[in-house]
């Protein structure tokens, strides 16, 4: 098995966190932060930084915010994942995006919980914006139908 590092940045503006619709697996159908995997030479703020460009044509200004460290474990060896999820208050540029991965949308923060979003997705984002100290390390565990059996702070 091989574990796949990933990040996920969740940029804020006004009340509202852009969120993307994905178009394809993983995660098809449903709402996530933008996000992707960590390149070979990257660390994983490096890739945040480079993905939140590459899929919304965002620069972060400053460091983002390291809120939380995901592991996510099933029974595939396709689902190994170590997620670094990341907070932007501050960026420039003007959203945009080729529409590959999905498409983008500004959602205020309380209505996010409202929307068709990944399990674990959901247990997590209140500390992603809580503005409590971080990192939080947590851990999520699937059956081999991708549902998900528990999860816990680690």
């Amino acid at each position: 098995m091989t574990r796949k590092i990933c990040t996920l940045v969740y940029a804020l503006r006004d009340g509202q966190v852009l969120m993307m619709l994905r178009r394809k697996q993983p995660n098809l159908g449903q709402w996530i932060a933008p996000g992707g995997k960590v390149e070979l030479d990257e660390s994983p703020m490096e890739g945040a930084v480079r993905e939140l460009a590459e899929e919304t044509g965002l620069r972060a200004v400053g460091r983002p915010e390291l809120r939380l460290i995901i592991t996510e474990t099933s029974p595939l060896p396709d689902w190994q994942w170590l997620m670094f999820v990341y907070l932007v208050r501050e960026f420039e540029g003007e959203l945009s995006s080729d529409g590959r991965e999905g498409e983008l949308a500004w959602v205020p923060i309380d209505q996010v919980a409202t929307l068709p979003i990944p399990q674990a997705d959901a247990i997590f984002f209140p500390w992603v914006i809580d503005g409590s100290p971080g990192p939080l390390s947590l851990k999520f565990e699937y059956d081999a139908d991708l549902h998900l059996l528990d999860w816990r702070i680690e």
